[in-house]
């Protein structure tokens, strides 16, 4: 199992729930801020609301950081070479079904936070304390401060090995390695103005309270408090682990500023290369992502699939929805040999699916992906966008669950997309005439929808392109997968306002579909011209 916490970083076209503005907005702050529960005093996660929506009213005040310099000395090499002491976890020597572990601060997540825990309804803060950890480096141990403080946290289950459940640290960044215990991916208590480069803001949980689980409770619920320029929040999250992880997630968010993209249950992941887009002499491995493209359950019922890419610039596509059932971003692929990696494990890396809970109204899911060329990087974001203006004052509610597993919890009915394949166009043996503006695609489709069916009664293709036409569409059984397989040519010319190609397809058998909608966005210009002078690697 990996447990790599230290070394992701982030790089950098349908509201909420019940109660899209949960509290009426203000002008100005009139009443002092409510306390936190204090050591001893009852916990009430309603107080914890109001401290929120009433920090929202003042001007903000960023994370405490000390001991930088201590900081800077404390990389990748020397995280991962402090270890917290088993005995020393929080409820090590009780009957809970979890215990909980604290992570040291270091060059990535300087910012002290506030970690309690609730025993018998009572809040009690946890201290920091060097003696709760183990060192690889004792001269290092020896210079840690009294006060440092813990970066964030993790929860284990008690059955051996202890398997790790879910992770808090940096921001408010959160993962969990699902069933198949591999992180991967990230999800965030929510996002500000991603894809604004460098106005995107990322808010913090701060104070963590953890409530003290029954010796037969199946479950864990943890509350949090969330501080940034832009937006406050209160969250109280419960944690189970039935087989996968699942997180029901209560939200509520007060705003301090206009935002121009708010950004509900972020998901943060890194694609780079697939069979999709690969390049000879890239990398050794014949894939490198922890996500392969964006499932969409819409609100009408309707499937999607969008296919991830690595482009050439920035690139934001937009979804729009009304009340969507879920959405996620999902690693279908499974299999080793098409990763070559026994260190890193991409075939076990998590999906991870959004629903909804209640009615979020109008809206969009937003993909963002960026350009990367390293796998140490999530290039990848996707959320929910409400309608409504997210404008200074304004108060939301959103509820959700999010789950950690191999697939998404309820998987379609219809055929699904298996893999994504481009090349140069026409047949072979044909290139040499064939324009740089002309690409093949081939999309793999696999399901009970199409099992039994035969040339004779083959489903037929149904293909569409926002630019450009589509030429020759057909279809083919491959005998030896049992998957149907679509190939098409696109030609054209570029799309204006440096927008890509969006394309299209699905599966009909008669009048019915069959298969979930492939989505794909192409680059013609990213291409390089010497693709088609002999390299047929692409």
């Amino acid at each position: 199992m990996t447990t790599d916490l230290g070394r992701r970083r982030l790089l950098v076209s349908t509201t909420a729930l019940a109660g899209v503005c949960l509290l009426p907005t203000w002008a100005a702050a009139t009443t002092d801020i409510p306390a936190l529960p204090a050591d001893g005093e009852a916990f009430d996660f309603d107080r914890v609301i109001a401290h929120a929506r009433a920090l929202a009213q003042r001007p903000y005040t960023a994370p405490e950081q000390r001991y930088d310099k201590l900081l800077d000395e404390i990389g990748y090499e020397a995280f991962m070479g402090i270890h917290t002491r088993k005995q020393a976890a929080l409820w090590a020597a009780s009957d809970t079904p979890v215990t909980v572990e604290f992570f040291h601060l270091d060059q990535n997540a300087r910012s002290p936070v506030a970690i309690h825990v609730v025993e018998n309804g009572r809040t009690r803060r946890i201290p920091y304390d060097s003696a709760l950890f183990r060192y690889d480096d004792p001269k290092l141990a020896e210079r840690l401060p009294a006060d440092l403080g813990f970066s964030g946290l993790r929860v284990l289950g008690r059955t051996e090995p202890a398997h790790e459940w879910l992770a808090f640290k940096g921001a408010s960044y959160f993962r969990s390695p699902g069933g198949l215990d591999q992180y991967g991916l990230s999800a965030r208590g929510v996002a500000v103005d991603t894809g604004y480069g460098s106005d995107e803001a990322f808010p913090n949980f701060t104070q963590y309270w953890l409530i003290k689980p029954a010796a037969n409770a199946t479950r864990m619920t943890l509350c949090a408090l969330l501080e940034g320029e832009h937006v406050t929040g209160a969250y109280r999250i419960t944690l189970s682990r039935p087989n996968d992880i699942v997180l029901d997630i209560e939200s509520r968010l007060f705003q301090r500023r206009a935002i121009r993209r708010l950004g509900i249950a972020p998901l943060t992941s890194m694609f780079w290369f697939s069979e999709t887009n690969a390049r000879r002499g890239v990398d050794w491995r014949p894939e490198i992502h922890d996500s392969d493209g964006l499932a969409m359950t819409t609100g009408q019922g309707e499937r999607l699939w969008r296919a991830l890419v690595n482009p050439p610039r920035t690139q934001y596509s937009v979804f729009e929805d009304k009340n969507p059932k879920g959405f996620g971003l999902l690693q279908r692929d499974r299999v080793f040999d098409h990763y070559q990696d026994p260190d890193v494990g991409f075939e076990n890396r998590p999906s991870l699916w959004v629903e909804p809970r209640g009615d979020w109204g109008s809206g969009h899911v937003g993909l963002l992906e960026l350009p990367t060329d390293e796998e140490v990087y999530d290039n990848i974001n996707v959320f929910w966008v409400p309608s409504e203006k997210a404008t200074a004052a304004r108060a939301w509610r959103f509820d959700y669950r999010l789950y950690w597993g191999a697939d998404q919890p309820d998987p379609p009915a219809l055929a699904r997309v298996m893999a994504t394949r481009t090349g140069r166009a026409g047949a072979p043996g044909t290139y040499q005439d064939q324009s740089v503006l002309a690409r093949k695609f081939v999309i793999d489709f696999a399901g009970k929808p199409l099992d039994g069916l035969d040339a004779d009664n083959a489903p037929e293709p149904r293909v569409h392109a926002s630019h450009g036409k589509i030429d020759n569409p057909y279809v083919q059984h491959v005998e030896q997968s049992g998957r149907w397989r679509v190939f098409f040519d696109w030609k054209g010319e570029l799309p204006p306002d440096d927008t890509p190609v969006e394309l299209q397809a699905a599966l009909y058998h008669g009048a019915r579909q069959v298969t979930e909608t492939w989505l794909y966005a192409y680059y013609p210009e990213a291409l390089p011209r010497q693709l088609y002078s002999g390299d047929d690697n692409a």
